[in-house]
């Protein structure tokens, strides 16, 4: 997978959150998704589904248990697709 590949499924993300919450908190890189956006375990899981429409990648519920920023999730969707 390209750097670019890596830059859509950044801005995907932050895309997603920015709509899944109403703080307006600018997100980056290094936003916590727990504590500075409040995204609940729905909000994930709807998060992770869309992700996997759009990747056409399947992430292991497991594999986010030590995700906690942006950077983290994309590294993961990034790791995933890589290996598929």
């Amino acid at each position: 997978m390209t750097e670019s590949n890596y830059d859509e499924i950044m801005q995907l993300l932050c895309d997603r959150l920015s709509s899944l919450t109403n703080s307006g908190t600018q997100i980056t890189p290094e936003t916590n998704l727990i504590s500075q956006l409040s995204i609940d375990s729905i909000k994930l899981l709807n998060l992770i589904m869309e992700i996997e429409d759009t990747f056409d990648v399947s992430v292991p519920i497991n594999a986010l248990t030590d995700v906690q920023t942006v950077r983290e999730l994309a590294d993961l969707v990034h790791k995933i697709k890589s290996a598929s």
